[in-house]
């Protein structure tokens, strides 16, 4: 079964998009063995990390597949951006509701081996996704994963990836807001997928995170986990709380121009922070009155 051709491919390289596009296929057609054949038999891990939900080789990923794909009736999964190149990317993916429920607007973390997918992570927003009861099918907190398959994983990014990714975490883990908006291009995109608020410019953008840069889960104490992609954009996948508040787990996706960040794109679950905290972060992206 066809699905809609509206991925942006603008930063990812051609061997990266042909990839996504014959695995999102062979999904969509509910064709296990397809599906299975883009993943390496040495599969390090899949896991959804929003639920803490890891099934760790490629056999316990066929299982959850053969049990599950024949419900999916019409249902489809497709991309819709991919950042990064053959070696590793973020790849954004819709999941019609027919599949889990419900629409599932997720972001992945993508390592790949000679042209075999290693190691699959999904990461969404439980509160914007609608699912009810969320914490009810998270991993309890004593029980979830320290990791997702990222330690002893070799990173295949880009040198300049890498030291986008160093230079903006560092800024944004000290409150250097001005060092972190000196990295962004003048029309430069911030966006915040469970905020649901974009930011444009990069004046802007300084003022955001002047604002924010305290209260932002990937801001004042966020660690970088894992890095992904290429001179032509990529990301990370971070971490931050730890005992000071319930930890957070989120990626973010940047689009590289020039050796400058042209767009950001950051998804973390907002169901682990309370509503009053949620709406005041939401709040910081309005300017305040001249």
């Amino acid at each position: 079964m066809s699905y809609p051709e509206v991925a942006d491919v603008s930063h990812a390289t051609p061997g990266m998009e042909a990839l996504m596009r014959s695995y999102f296929t062979a999904k969509s057609a509910k064709d296990v063995g397809a599906t299975m054949d883009h993943f390496s038999p040495d599969l390090r891990l899949y896991a959804d990390a929003t639920l803490g939900w890891p099934l760790p080789g490629f056999d316990a990923l066929q299982g959850v597949f053969e049990e599950y794909m024949p419900n999916w009736g019409e249902g489809l999964s497709y991309p819709t951006r991919i950042v990064g190149d053959e070696g590793s990317a973020v790849v954004f993916m819709t999941d019609t509701p027919e599949l889990f429920g419900q629409e599932l607007l997720a972001v992945a973390a993508v390592d790949v081996r000679d042209g075999k997918i290693v190691r699959w992570i999904d990461y969404w927003d439980s509160v914007h996704s609608g699912v009810a009861g969320a914490d009810q099918l998270r991993t309890p907190d004593e029980q979830f994963p320290a990791e997702f398959g990222e330690e002893g994983l070799e990173s295949v990014a880009s040198e300049a990836i890498r030291r986008i990714t160093s230079e903006l975490t560092a800024a944004l883990a000290q409150g250097d807001a001005a060092a972190a908006t000196a990295l962004f291009s003048a029309d430069a995109l911030l966006e915040d997928m469970v905020l649901r608020s974009q930011v444009r410019g990069q004046r802007a953008i300084g003022r955001y995170l002047e604002r924010s840069i305290d209260s932002l889960p990937y801001g004042r104490d966020v660690q970088v986990r894992h890095v992904l992609g290429a001179d032509i954009g990529g990301g990370f996948e971070w971490s931050s709380g730890g005992a000071a508040r319930r930890l957070l787990r989120g990626i973010t996706a940047l689009d590289l121009e020039a050796d400058q960040i042209s767009r950001m794109t950051t998804v973390w679950d907002g169901s682990l922070i309370d509503r009053d905290a949620l709406t005041a972060l939401a709040r910081q992206v309005i300017e305040p009155a001249a």
